[in-house]
C-alpha cells in the first residue's frame, strides 16, 4: 500500500509551505508526495528541497481533463491511500465585477469551488482512517459578503459549507476536512489582484503562512470541521454572523472604496511625479 500525499497550487505560498511541513512533521508515514501546479520547473524546484519522494503532474485545474489524469495515476497504484490531500490552488478578483472578464471570472469559480469538489471526488475512494483532507481555498472573506469581492468571497463560503458538511458525513470513519480560514498572507496570491485589492486585504495586517499550515494541520488532526487562524478574526467574524447582511454590505463597500481612493492618490502622485 503507498500512503500519498496530494497538494495542489504546491509551487508557492500555503501549498509550498504544506508540502514542507508534511515532510517534516511525516517523513516515513507518507510515501510519496504528488505535488499539482501549472508550472514544472517550480514543481521540480519544490520537489527537489523536499526528503520524501515526489511525483510533479504540471496540471491546469481549470482543465477537467487534469483530474482525468491524476484519477488514473491513483487507479494504476495498486491499494493507494490518500493519507493527506491539501487543496491550496485558488485566485482571486478585486474590483468592478461588471468591468472583469467573464472568462476569468468563471475560472476563478472552477478553481475556488469545482476544482476543490472534483479533487475530493477523485481522492475519497482512496481515504482510510487517518486520511486528513484540508481546503486551504476557504478564508475568512466566507464570513464577509464585500461589494467588489462578492464572486470571490461566495466562492470561500461554498467551500466552507461543502468542507463542513464533508467532516460531518465522515464522522466515525477515522477520516477529517478541514476548511482552513485565514486573513490575509503575503503570499504571491495578492501579485494579480491589484493595489486596491492589496490595500484591503492587508488593511486589517497579515498572518505568517508557517502559522496558518501549523494551524492547520492541528485543526484537522483534532477533527474540526473549519477553523479561523487569526485570533483577531475569529471576533470579528463572530460579530459578522449577529449583523444584517445589509450593514455587512455597506461596510466592506466602504472599505473597498477607501482602498480604491488609495489607488486614486497614488496613482495622481506617480503622475505629478512623471510630468516633474
Amino acid at each position: 500500500m503507498k500512503r500519498i500525499a496530494i497538494i495542489t497550487g504546491a509551487t508557492s505560498g500555503v501549498g509550498r509551505e504544506f508540502a514542507r511541513q508534511l515532510d517534516g512533521a511525516y517523513y516515513g508515514t507518507i510515501d510519496e508526495m504528488w505535488l499539482v501546479a501549472r508550472d514544472a520547473d517550480r514543481l521540480r524546484e519544490v520537489s527537489d528541497a523536499l526528503y520524501a519522494p515526489c511525483r510533479t503532474f504540471a496540471l491546469d485545474l481549470c482543465d477537467d481533463r487534469s483530474f482525468t489524469v491524476l484519477a488514473d495515476a491513483l487507479s494504476v497504484e495498486k491499494d493507494a491511500r490518500v493519507l493527506w490531500l491539501v487543496n491550496s490552488a485558488g485566485f482571486g478578483f478585486f474590483g468592478d465585477e461588471t468591468l472583469a472578464d467573464p472568462r476569468m471570472m468563471a475560472n476563478m469559480v472552477r478553481l475556488n469551488c469545482l476544482a476543490v469538489v472534483q479533487m475530493c471526488e477523485l481522492a475519497l475512494p482512496h481515504v482510510t482512517q487517518g486520511s486528513r483532507i484540508v481546503n486551504m481555498v476557504a478564508s475568512v472573506a466566507a464570513y464577509l459578503p464585500i461589494p467588489g469581492m462578492g464572486v470571490y468571497a461566495a466562492t470561500k463560503r461554498f467551500v466552507l459549507d461543502v468542507t463542513r458538511v464533508l467532516n460531518d458525513e465522515l464522522a466515525g470513519t477515522g477520516v477529517h476536512a478541514c476548511a482552513v480560514c485565514p486573513k490575509a498572507m503575503r503570499t504571491g496570491f495578492w501579485h494579480d489582484t491589484g493595489d486596491a485589492g492589496t490595500r484591503l486585504g492587508f488593511s486589517l495586517g497579515a498572518e505568517e503562512v508557517f502559522d496558518v499550515v501549523r494551524k492547520a494541520i492541528d485543526a484537522v488532526n483534532a477533527g474540526r470541521g473549519s477553523v479561523i487562524t487569526a485570533p483577531d478574526m475569529q471576533l470579528a467574524c463572530a460579530v459578522a454572523k449577529a449583523l444584517p447582511y445589509g450593514a455587512l454590505s455597506r461596510i466592506g463597500a466602504r472599505a473597498m472604496r477607501a482602498a480604491r481612493a488609495g489607488d486614486a492618490c497614488a496613482t495622481g502622485a506617480t503622475n505629478a511625479a512623471d510630468r516633474a
